[in-house]
C-alpha cells in the first residue's frame, strides 16, 4: 500500500514524514511528492499544510494540475485523504486570511479569524489542549476522549453542516479540530507533534 504526503512547498512538512515513517515501519510505502502520477497511483493521500490559508493555497495552485488530481482523488475516486492544519483548512469553501481567498470547497464552509475576546485569549492558539470527541470515527479509534493535541494557529474552520464535526476544543469558543465526510478527513491540531495520541491517530489513518 502505497500513502503519498503531498509536497506543494507549504513550509516544513519533515515532523509529518517522519510520523508517518515511524509509524509505518515497512509495512506500508510513504511516498513524498508533487508528482501528479505518482499522487494518483497512491492509495491514501496526506495534505499537510503551514503557514496562511493564501499562501497554502497558492502553491497548491502553483503546481500545473494538482488542484484537479486532488479533486480527482478525493471527490471522484474516494480515496481516503487526511487534511493537517491548513490542509483541513483548505477543505472549506473559502478563508479570510490576508484576503478573501478561494478554498478547495470539498466541505462546505469558511475559514475565518478565532475570536481572541479583545485579547483575553492569545493568538496563534499554540500548545497542547483537549480534544472533545463528538463523533464515533475510525480515525479516533482506541483515543481516549479529552486526549490533549498540539495546537499552532489563529484561523478556525466553520463548516456549514455540522454533522461533519468529529471533535471540537475549548479555545475562547467551541472550535471545530477535526472533520469527516465520507472519505475525507482533517485535523487542525497536529496529530504528527502530539505524542502518543497522535501517531495513534495517523495509525488509525493508515489501517483504514
Amino acid at each position: 500500500m502505497n500513502v503519498t504526503i503531498v509536497d506543494y512547498k507549504s513550509g516544513n512538512i519533515s515532523s509529518v514524514i517522519n510520523s508517518f515513517k515511524e509509524v509505518a515501519k515497512d509495512k506500508v510505502n510513504i511516498e513524498v511528492t508533487s508528482d501528479l502520477n505518482k499522487i494518483k497511483s497512491s492509495d491514501k493521500i496526506v495534505l499537510p499544510g503551514q503557514g496562511s490559508f493564501k499562501s497554502c493555497v497558492e502553491a497548491l495552485n502553483k503546481i500545473k494540475g494538482l488542484k484537479d488530481t486532488l479533486n480527482e482523488i478525493a471527490i471522484s475516486n474516494k480515496k481516503p485523504l487526511l487534511g493537517i492544519c491548513v490542509g483541513l483548512q483548505m477543505f472549506a469553501d473559502v478563508g479570510y486570511e490576508e484576503s478573501e481567498t478561494k478554498g478547495l470547497g470539498w466541505i462546505s464552509g469558511k475559514v475565518t479569524k478565532i475570536d481572541n475576546q479583545n485579547g483575553k485569549f492569545k493568538l496563534p492558539h499554540i500548545g497542547w489542549n483537549q480534544i472533545n470527541i463528538v463523533k464515533d470515527s475510525k480515525i479516533f479509534q482506541n483515543i481516549e476522549n479529552n486526549s490533549h493535541m498540539y495546537f499552532v494557529h489563529s484561523y478556525e474552520f466553520i463548516p456549514k453542516d455540522k454533522s461533519v464535526i468529529l471533535a471540537t476544543t475549548d479555545y475562547s469558543s467551541n472550535i471545530v479540530c477535526s472533520v469527516e465526510k465520507e472519505n475525507i478527513f482533517g485535523t487542525q491540531f497536529h496529530p504528527e507533534k502530539s505524542d502518543k495520541s497522535g501517531l495513534k491517530i495517523i495509525d488509525n489513518f493508515i489501517n483504514l
